[in-house]
């Protein structure tokens, strides 16, 4: 179709003309994207609230997808399009699907409940000095088909394995949702793990019959380890076989955390990687002792098939977990690539194993893990097919200080890389990321990849004759050396960064800004960089709230003159006070809102004043269950601003701002406040949200 020159057809068909020379440019990298909008179409299930914003998203992408059409297929825009819009579609539906599908019953309402179960899974928490289970009941209608219960390690019989039958009394509850804005939202877990229910069981707890074998593999290697080595180390150990990290100390594992040297727990792309090349070469090694079979067999061939069958099954072993199932899928990817004699270590071969889980299980996408593992390995593999950091990385004539000295700079850039991908991820969901990984990996990686985990498997190789003893000795100084690393880097001055929350749009331009940079290859990649920094500066500039209040309504952290917080109960547990100084982006100890200036507390009731912005904020909390007579609750009201109760207050009862009592509460779930000029509420539960999780929590009776 002729256009007249200068028209707006004529400028239309030039853009489409520039922007198909840059897709030209950037043919080989348009695959890298599918998954990328297969996420977008996940994502956008999981924060859009109801069926016709669902349904508005299909259609929108359905529509980008038509439009694709009309460009015409032949050209690669119309192509990318028509990909895109079908992939975004797709990947709604499927998270949409999904959740109908894994459906199941699940508790409206606390009980208490005397039932037997089979014991599904077994999961040890040495930080709670516990055992977590999965149980499935038995003759049990009014219970949900399958629920997570912590047995206290005193009442648990003894030898608990997967298979047993157990007669037990427990407290069962719904699964909770976040707490506070920003928390971890167990609800959702629960609903695609199928979990109708959460508790604690009460003692006895009485074994019915025991699975004669002790237990799933899984289980079993996990208690020979514990019982070989016993003592700090033993937590570690099983974690990097098994993948079950509850043996784990809470101190060891925060300090893990602290120093970026929590991945080394999780079965992941660096465990799979080691099994199979320990695998293939020792398979290499002893087909070639004989020349015969080195001269007539494809010994590669072999190997790589030996390789394959070590990854599946150590994936298997360690519970099949996301990363898991992702680096087995990188790997067997890799070993076909090697097989065929192509280059296979690329973004297409993370884009493949991204779509494999992402096809399998949707609902990892917003999780940590996921993010985590696939921002590292993108990370990795966009640095070294730089062409800078392919020449840096070239082999060469050189001494071995000088190689090392190079090997260790790359490992160092690595780091930093990974570094730089995962921090907003962990600030995003943890409030929180060590800023001493990239130096604590350049020593930790090889002292696990070529110390710890061989000598493990060698001492359990070598216990199938009773001659493990001296390889445990040896593995449990080894691990004794990377604690060291962990405490040293974790504890060291300015370890942390410390973030009160990074809103989801501050995050959503860090993920694609980056995601821009790391899949393109001619120059206007670096574009992505706006988005990033823009993310960044927004998620940097977010103020610290001033005022947490759990969704319960039974915990609040009150932020004092001198940044630090004060809580409601001096009593609180742990797990509160981590949750609160977490969401408040703070390291310290929480201080007694009795002891705030300005607070005044009796038993029943707190007041405290607050001041921002030049002016003065009056805050009014509950903390028992004894009614304050109604005409002194009523003047009480009147003169705050805000007034928090974990129980209904009387209609009477009028603040001068916020009323947050329990059926306010549960409309809007957890409240995180920032006092000033302009106060600003954020709140957990989007109004009108239809996701099933939700929709349930919502229709449970009220008390």
């Amino acid at each position: 179709m002729p256009f007249a020159p200068g028209g707006r057809g004529w400028r239309l068909d030039g853009a489409l003309a520039r922007i198909e020379a840059w897709l030209e440019g950037e043919r080989d990298q348009l695959p890298l994207w599918l998954p990328v909008m297969l996420g977008l179409g996940i994502a956008g299930w999981f924060m859009l609230p109801d069926r016709a914003s669902w349904t508005a998203l299909i259609a929108a992408a359905l529509g980008l997808a038509l439009a694709g059409v009309a460009v015409g297929l032949a050209r690669r825009t119309g192509f990318a399009l028509l990909a895109g819009g079908l992939a975004i579609a797709g990947g709604c539906a499927l998270a949409w699907a999904k959740a109908e599908w894994v459906a199941v019953p699940v508790l409206t309402r606390p009980v208490v409940a005397a039932f037997d179960a089979d014991v599904e899974r077994v999961q040890q928490l040495a930080a709670k000095d516990s055992v977590r289970v999965v149980l499935r009941p038995i003759a049990a209608p009014t219970l949900p088909p399958r629920l997570r219960v912590n047995i206290a390690n005193a009442d648990a019989p003894p030898g608990l394995a997967r298979g047993d039958r157990l007669q037990l009394r427990a407290r069962l509850m719904p699964p909770p949702s976040a707490s506070l804005p920003g928390g971890y939202d167990f609800a959702i877990t629960a609903w695609f793990q199928q979990l109708g229910a959460t508790g604690k069981a009460f003692t006895p707890v009485e074994r019915l019959s025991a699975v004669p074998d002790g237990g799933s593999l899984r289980e079993r290697i996990g208690k020979h380890i514990r019982d070989a080595l016993p003592g700090q180390g033993a937590g570690i150990a099983v974690a990097l076989v098994t993948g079950d990290q509850g043996s784990v100390s809470e101190a060891d594992a925060d300090a893990m955390r602290r120093s970026g040297l929590a991945h080394l727990l999780s079965v992941s792309g660096l465990h799979i990687t080691a099994a199979v090349g320990a695998a293939m070469l020792l398979t290499l090694r002893l087909l070639a002792l004989s020349p015969a079979l080195a001269l007539r067999w494809p010994l590669m061939l072999i190997a790589a098939g030996v390789g394959a069958v070590t990854g599946i099954a150590y994936t298997f072993i360690s519970g099949a977990e996301v990363p898991t199932v992702r680096a087995c899928v990188a790997a067997l990817l890799v070993l076909a690539g090697l097989v065929i004699g192509r280059e296979a270590l690329t973004l297409r071969l993370v884009a493949a194993g991204a779509l494999v889980v992402l096809l399998v299980w949707p609902e990892a996408l917003i999780g940590p893990s996921f993010q985590l593992s696939f921002a590292a390995v993108v990370a990795i593999i966009a640095l070294h097919e730089h062409p800078r950091m392919r020449a840096f990385t070239a082999a060469r004539e050189e001494g071995p200080l000088f190689r090392l000295g190079r090997n260790a700079a790359a490992l160092l850039l690595s780091g930093i890389a990974v570094e730089i991908a995962l921090a907003p991820i962990a600030l995003f969901h943890f409030h929180r990321e060590g800023l001493y990984g990239a130096l604590a990996n350049i020593v930790a990686i090889p002292v696990t990849t070529f110390v710890v985990m061989p000598l493990e498997v060698l001492a359990l190789l070598f216990d199938l004759v009773g001659l493990g003893a001296p390889f445990w000795w040896a593995t449990g100084k080894a691990i004794a050396l990377l604690l060291w690393i962990a405490h040293a880097a974790g504890n060291a001055p300015g370890a942390v960064a410390l973030l009160p929350g990074v809103p989801r749009g501050a995050f959503a331009l860090i993920v694609a800004g980056g995601l821009w940079i790391s899949l393109w290859r001619t120059r206007l990649r670096w574009l992505g960089a706006l988005p990033f920094a823009a993310g960044a500066a927004w998620a940097l500039a977010v103020p610290a709230p001033d005022l947490l209040v759990t969704a319960d309504g039974r915990h609040l952290a009150l932020r004092g003159a001198g940044g630090s917080y004060a809580l409601l109960r001096p009593k609180a547990k742990d797990f509160v006070r981590d949750m609160l100084s977490e969401a408040a982006g703070i390291d310290d100890e929480l201080a007694d809102l009795d002891d705030l200036p300005g607070a005044t507390c009796t038993a029943d009731t707190c007041r405290a004043t607050i001041r921002a912005d030049g002016r003065d904020w009056h805050l009014l909390a509950t903390r028992s269950a004894y009614l304050t007579p109604i005409r002194a609750m009523n003047q009480a009201c009147a003169e705050a601003d805000i007034v928090i109760s974990d129980r209904r207050l009387p209609r009477t009862c009028r603040p001068r701002w916020l009323k947050l009592d329990k059926p306010m509460l549960e409309r809007t779930g957890g409240v995180a406040i920032v006092f000033g000029e302009n106060p600003t509420v954020r709140i957990t539960k989007m109004a009108g949200d239809q996701h099933a999780w939700v929709a349930l929590a919502s229709a449970r009776p009220r008390r």
